[in-house]
């Protein structure tokens, strides 16, 4: 077996290493809600997860329980300053199942100008998420210009 510097599924991207309060619920609220697959745990003697890692259609997503003063969840600081970003097959279907799983339901799904259908859902957990189904390819110059169009 060849080992690689960079693992196929962290090639190309800036993986996200999310921190909630409770990891193991966040993990099956996960499964349920976006359909995530459970790739790895490491648990802590007090039952707190070290890291985890889940994929949510091919998208790798490393969790933890929150710890110390370097780590918080949103839930700890009153919100979040990211949005996490994945692209899905079907961005209605994952909308409906997210809400019907507990998450609150920001951006109903929607054509957007940069050719993408978009949803946004609050998790439980304090975290924002932006999932989008690909419509149709643009070129930079064609997004800046529909982007004017909408916003000026």
């Amino acid at each position: 077996m060849t080992t690689t510097a960079v693992p196929e599924n962290y090639r190309n991207a800036v993986v996200a290493h999310i921190m909630v309060d409770g990891a193991a619920d966040a993990i099956d609220f996960y499964a349920r809600a976006f359909g995530a697959e459970e790739l790895f745990r490491l648990d802590a003697p007090d039952g707190r997860i070290v890291h985890a890692e889940v994929r949510i259609q091919g998208s790798t997503i490393m969790l933890g329980d929150a710890e110390g003063p370097l780590f918080r969840a949103p839930t700890a600081i009153g919100g979040t300053t990211v949005g996490l970003h994945v692209f899905v097959d079907d961005v209605d279907a994952l909308a409906r199942r997210a809400a019907a799983a507990g998450a609150e339901v920001l951006q109903p799904p929607a054509d957007q100008f940069h050719g993408d259908r978009t949803t946004m859902v609050k998790d439980p957990y304090g975290h924002v998420w932006i999932f989008l189904t690909h419509l149709e390819d643009l070129t930079p110059d064609e997004v800046a210009r529909r982007a004017r169009e909408r916003f000026l």
